[in-house]
Parts: C-alpha cells; structure tokens; sequence
C-alpha cells in the first residue's frame, strides 16, 4: 500500500482551509497552523461578505477558474448544509470606454455568461439606488452575488477536520525549511516534517518568506457601513456591485437587509510595513472618499458609517496572483498575493494547492498565474 502523503497547510484562512478541505477529501493525511483560529478577523477574511462574480475585468483567463470555483461553492454548500453563498447579481458600472468594463465584455461574450446590459432609463426603473453618468455602461452579471467569508473558512476548517485533517490553532508558524527530501514546518513547540506544505498566509508571506523572489505590497483597507434612507435598498433585487471609475469601489447590500458595506481599490489603501502591527483605527479624514462616492453616485445612503472595520490584503505589481511551487523546493506550494479577487476564487485556489501538492501538477489553467518561470510579480 502507498503511504499517504503528510501535507501541512500553514495559514488556515481564505486558501488555507479551502486546500485543507481538498488534501483531506483526497486521503491526504493533513495538518494545518494558523496564528489564530480559522474565521479570524485579522487579516482579509473579515466583513460579513464578499463578492463572488462570474464576469472578470481584469482577465477572461479568470473565467474558467471562477466555473471551477461555482462548481466547488455547491459542493462545499450540499456537504456542510451551510449557506455559504447567495447569487444576488452583481451590478458592474462605469464609463463605457474604460479598459475594465471592455474586458467585462469581452469576457462575457467569450465564455457565453448569463448577463443583462441596462441603460439609464432601464436601471433608473429597475434599481433605482444607483446613479450612471453621461457615457457610463452597466452590466448586471446573474451568475453573481456574495458569499459569507468568516462562516466559509469556518465551514471549510470543520469539513477537513471531519475528513481527518488536524488543525493547531493559535500556533504561529516560523520556519519552513526544505529537508531530507521533505519540508520541516517549526513552531515555537518544535519541527515537523511533512512530504510537502501548501503556504497561505494572506499578509504575513513576507515575514514567513523573507526570501521570496517577487514583491507581495500589503495593504490596510477599510470597509464602511451604511444605512439606506429610502427603500430602493430593500426591493427583491438587491445586487452587488462594482464600479470602476473614475473611483474603484465596490459594494454589497447586508444579508440582513439593514445596511449597504462599501470599499475602495488598491491605490486608496494605505501600506503595512508589519502586519502585526496594522493600525486598526480609522480617522474621519479617511471617510472623505467614501462620501464623496456616496453623494455621486448612491444618494440614497444615510452619509455617516454605523460600522468600520480595517483588514489587510497582498496585491502583486501585475495584481495577478503567484500560484505554484517555490524556486528549488517544489514541494512548498504558494498560494499568494490575490489583490483582492480571491475570495470568490477560494475552492478553486485549494483545489489546485491540492493537486500541486499531491502531485506536482493541476490540469487547471493556471499558466498566467504560475510561479514556474515567473519573472515578475
């Protein structure tokens, strides 16, 4: 009988417990350390929810990994008895022109996505909490919605942990050292070797991997709360959405149907020198953006915050994120630098850390994103 492989999963987050939720399922004998606990706020996973979309703007590369990812969701859904997601439609806005809502189209049409476009007049109508300006176009993407970030890493840990995975929480990885044809994982309670370990520590990758061959920029982010004063907001439909200029943002209305949460892309997001360390405090000087955003183009929004939360994300200089194993140790798979576009793609992503990790390889299309004779990040 062949051994099953010892695969340690060293940040059980986002990508972590997805992967452990994977290795587990296929017989792998899996262990995993997070510094805190699975469903932890301290690093991107925090917020109530997140977008989940099928439609891509940055990439239509992404498109088969996001059909992958769906089919995963409705797994891990009819496996826990959880609601993990909800398509509610994602709205996608801005100038007509603009490169992204191109590429959304693009996208679109190459892949034969459920989608409706709507003119002023027909979203005046139908969703009357959003504004469009002269030249703006929007897409509503059907295959789309949230998905409940804490509860689904949660879930996920559990599911591995009831496929036989072992999970040492509160216990902070230091050192990950290639050995003896192995990986030794150490921990402040000692060394163990594994045959190979998939690294998903969202913001603290360049503190574990001081030697990391391509930059990962850590950001501060914020995420606002607010109260919606007419009840456009609470209709039967009640999309996420994005917008992507003149001001990246993006939006989604609570499950609870109280509140809208609004956040802001990358070049707004202040830079972490030590993610243990992140300031968690948020100045009124820093809501002047989210103000401004509201008066232009959701109206309908009650102005000051009832709730405000700072998280960190990792964005590569491309925004694309390096997946694959580390130069000359093949068996530490990287999952790393999602700039904000993982979540959705997160049972996708552990799939494939999976597959590496057993195997060395994935028939998933992951070129553009491999860290196999990547110059840059």
């Amino acid at each position: 009988m062949v051994p099953r492989k010892r695969v340690a999963v060293v940040g059980v987050g986002t990508m972590g417990s997805q992967a452990a939720w994977r290795l587990a399922a296929r017989g792998a004998e899996v262990v995993g350390f997070d510094r805190f606990a699975p469903g932890h706020d301290r690093s991107a996973a925090g917020g109530e929810t997140r977008i989940f979309r099928s439609a891509h703007f940055e990439d239509s590369r992404y498109v088969p990994l996001l059909k992958h990812a769906d089919t995963l969701w409705r797994r891990l859904q009819d496996e826990s008895g959880r609601e993990l997601r909800r398509l509610t439609g994602c709205l996608l806005m801005g100038p007509a022109e603009h490169q992204q809502m191109r590429t959304v189209l693009e996208s679109i049409a190459e892949h034969g996505l459920e989608h409706e476009v709507l003119d002023a007049d027909a979203l005046a109508k139908r969703l009357p909490q959003f504004r469009l300006e002269d030249g703006d176009a929007a897409v509503l993407d059907r295959n789309a919605g949230y998905v409940r970030p804490e509860l689904t890493v949660v879930t996920a840990a559990r599911e591995a942990e009831r496929l036989g995975a072992r999970i040492h929480r509160y216990t902070p990885v230091r050192e990950i050292v290639p050995a003896g044809g192995g990986v030794d994982v150490r921990t402040d309670e000692g060394a163990e070797r594994f045959d190979a370990v998939v690294v998903t520590v969202g913001p603290w990758v360049n503190e574990l991997l001081p030697g990391l061959p391509w930059e990962v920029d850590v950001r501060r982010l914020i995420n606002a709360w607010y109260v919606p004063t007419s009840d456009a907001w609470s209709g039967a439909e009640r999309p996420a959405f994005i917008r992507t200029a003149p001001t990246h943002c993006y939006g989604l209305p609570s499950p609870d149907g109280i509140s809208v949460k609004l956040g802001l892309s990358r070049a707004l997001h202040r830079p972490v020198d030590d993610p243990n360390q992140v300031d968690r405090t948020v100045r009124p000087e820093e809501l002047e953006v989210f103000t401004g955003l509201l008066r232009r183009y959701l109206p309908d929004l009650n102005p000051d915050p009832i709730r405000l939360s700072v998280f960190m994300e990792g964005y590569t200089d491309s925004s694309r994120p390096l997946v694959g194993p580390l130069p000359g140790a093949s068996n530490v798979v990287l999952l790393a630098g999602f700039s904000g576009h993982g979540f959705k793609l997160s049972p996708a992503m552990g799939d494939i850390a999976a597959d590496l990790a057993l195997t060395g390889t994935t028939d998933q299309p992951i070129d553009f994103l491999s860290t196999v004779g990547r110059a840059a990040a």
